[in-house]
């Protein structure tokens, strides 16, 4: 499947570099097309029809106020259109795009490193045969869940945004070693692999965080002091307003 992407900003970029593959690449700043393309053997275009008419999949990598504006650029050329843009549910995709078929996903940057999880928004009325190919294409690059549409608001907040959200928390973590005596690098090193052994413990155990924590926290020790300071300094309802900020509209 060639793929075509209308926008190379962070999003986009991930997505190339987890493919792998030459992509045909737009974008309103020429430059950041051209290096995206550059860098993963591929082809910087002039136009967006140009694009439409050669990718077999345009992808939506553009902000969502544009989205009226770049499907008039189209012309109907598209063969089929990939959205992985936020707040633009799929009645407003198809509106734009009214004879096209339509796939609605939710990419989280960490597909950079075909470590990421996408959102693929349920559609009753999509082409299976389409959709399952964008399934397929977006598994390279990390698991893929479905969620009903009304659903991924919630979704974005926990894995679109996350990874900002657990690089402040490593980044705080390392501050606070670096305040205790710590050299900067050996700091990070200790939070970022401490950050990805646990991902992958959780995983091992069927996310079971209750059980992992358990495996740490003897009564009264250490772990236990550091857990009781986490929850004074309100970590839950921190976690909780920030998904309530990421879904208010």
């Amino acid at each position: 499947m060639q793929i075509g992407l209308i926008g190379a900003g962070n999003m986009a970029s991930a997505l190339a570099r987890g493919w792998g593959d030459p992509v045909l690449v737009t974008d309103a700043v020429a430059g950041r097309a051209r290096a995206l393309a550059d860098e993963l053997g591929g082809e910087a275009l002039a136009s967006n029809a140009e694009l439409a008419e050669r990718a077999d999949a345009v992808i939506l990598c553009h902000k969502p106020a544009q989205l009226e504006a770049v499907a008039g650029e189209l012309g109907g050329r598209a063969r089929a259109v990939v959205s992985i843009l936020g707040a633009t549910p799929l009645e407003r995709l198809r509106a734009a795009y009214p004879d096209t078929p339509v796939v609605r996903m939710l990419p989280s940057v960490p597909v950079e490193v075909r470590q990421g999880i996408t959102c693929h928004a349920r559609d009753l009325d999509a082409d299976a045969a389409l959709q399952e190919e964008v399934l397929d294409l977006f598994r390279r690059v990390g698991p893929v869940v479905t969620v009903d549409e009304v659903q991924l608001d919630a979704a974005m907040g926990l894995m679109s945004c996350a990874p900002a959200y657990v690089a402040l928390v490593a980044e705080a973590q390392v501050d606070a070693g670096v305040r205790a005596g710590l050299t900067p690098d050996v700091a990070a090193e200790l939070v970022v692999q401490t950050l990805s052994g646990t991902a992958a413990l959780l995983r091992s155990r069927d996310m079971d965080t209750l059980a992992v924590r358990r495996m740490v926290t003897s009564p009264g020790g250490s772990t236990a002091r550091g857990l009781a300071a986490l929850e004074r300094h309100g970590l839950r309802a921190a976690f909780d307003d920030a998904l309530q900020a990421v879904t208010a509209r």
